[in-house]
């Protein structure tokens, strides 16, 4: 038996491959749009189109099959409509809409989608998730592999150095860390910082039974100042990706406005993820789902910090805490499921791990000794106290008090491993 599903793998895979090769060349397109508005309008503007070099995503699984995100792109053959290529994905737009900042003033946020760069003209649809859970279509853009406007030229190009090489990028997930803050002496420091994050990734479950299913790459890309900037603290700092400490005014959420550098130093590699690594000492971090990772280099939780982050930028998954103060407001419509793996309102809990739930757990579960091991519906996650429930009274994607996902969470990332890994 374990030779035939082997051998039907193994089609799979041909048949997948084929399929890429007779659409798509083996490098990526990209095209950078605006995103701009206020907390209850918004509207999109086309940039540009980029090549790059390198396609690091699945050529098997090119269809996502999550429906996760906020947003979705959806890459159509012109010709026959059919659907060739789509992804769902997050931005900090959408996370700035539900801060107070996005009711008093409009703003503009950069943002972009990459594809395998296509061999005959496609239409680039581009959606956004309402407030009930309902994507609708926002823009269309025709692409055209001959156009002489597609910029070949790249910005920020520099070396990459391998951390991990497990295999083809095309049947493993790849990552590439980029540095910032890391002044041209402290690059060997972030050589260290990375095999650092490699270790760090590799020592948590599930990703310890992986090891082999993971490229990761490092940018050498030096800043011409080390550290990064704390508005509150009167520090600024020229570095090459422009992060920041008080991103949305929360202290130690620490992000990026500058979405073009991120991507223009990422495509000096293939990539699944984006992580930025800080050069700081500094607590804080950052991420969002399919669009860029962040933590800091130097704190005693720096491990814990790189998983936390990357359940959000990899794998979709919601913080699971509600008692810390952030800097949104309605975040979640409690009316209707949220799309994240590991909350549930109890809307349609039969789609999210109600079959991972023993028949004698009560729904809601009590948050009490008798049911600290189960898994259940806990009141309190997705930083609302009421009518949110998470999996497990505790997580990784909760606090740092322990060391380990609860299983939610750890089928939600053993799921999207194998998604881009095959």
């Amino acid at each position: 038996m374990e030779k035939i599903i082997s051998t039907l793998m193994i089609l799979i895979t041909v048949q997948g491959f084929a399929q890429f090769d007779r659409y798509f060349e083996d490098k990526t397109m990209r095209m950078d749009y605006y995103h701009s508005g206020s907390k209850n309008a918004h509207f999109y503007t086309f940039d540009e189109l980029i090549e790059e070099p390198y396609w690091g995503g699945s050529k098997v699984n090119l269809i996502d099959t999550f429906n996760y995100g906020n947003y979705y792109v959806k890459v159509m053959d012109l010709t026959t409509d059919s659907l060739l290529y789509s992804r769902g994905y997050n931005t900090l737009f959408g996370e700035w809409q539900t801060t107070d900042e996005a009711t008093k003033i409009n703003r503009t946020f950069s943002e972009s989608v990459v594809f395998p760069f296509p061999k005959n003209p496609v239409k680039i649809v581009l959606y956004a998730r309402n407030y009930d859970g309902v994507m609708e279509p926002q823009m269309e853009h025709i692409v055209r592999p001959s156009d002489y406007f597609i910029k070949r030229d790249r910005r920020l190009v520099y070396p990459s150095f391998e951390v991990v090489k497990s295999g083809d990028p095309a049947q493993n997930v790849d990552i590439v860390i980029l540095p910032e803050g890391y002044t041209e002496d402290e690059m060997g420091l972030f050589l260290s910082d990375c095999q650092k994050f490699a270790e760090g990734l590799f020592s948590f479950s599930p990703y310890d039974q992986y090891q082999d299913k993971f490229n990761i790459y490092g940018i050498w890309a030096p800043s011409k100042q080390s550290g990064n900037d704390i508005p509150a603290d009167g520090i600024w700092k020229n570095t090459v990706l422009h992060t920041t400490f008080y991103t949305f005014d929360s202290e130690r959420y620490c992000m990026t406005y500058d979405f073009k550098s991120v991507r223009d130093l990422a495509a000096n590699a293939p990539y699944d993820q984006i992580y930025i690594l800080v050069n700081t000492e500094k607590y804080g971090g950052g991420a969002i789902y399919n669009y860029y990772n962040v933590s800091v280099n130097s704190n005693q939780q720096s491990a814990k910090i790189f998983i936390h982050e990357l359940g959000h930028g990899f794998v979709g998954l919601a913080d699971e805490y509600y008692d810390s103060s952030t800097s949104y407001n309605d975040f979640y419509n409690l009316s209707i499921e949220p799309w994240e793996p590991n909350i549930t309102t109890l809307v349609d809990f039969e789609r999210k791990w109600k079959n991972m739930v023993k028949k004698r757990t009560p729904i809601p579960t009590p948050d009490t000794e008798k049911y600290s091991q189960a898994i259940g519906a806990f009141e309190g996650g997705g930083y609302v106290a009421k009518n949110m429930y998470r999996p497990t009274p505790d997580c990784l994607m909760k606090t740092f008090a322990g060391d380990t996902f609860c299983p939610v969470c750890e089928k939600a990332i053993r799921d999207m491993i194998e998604f881009y890994a095959h």
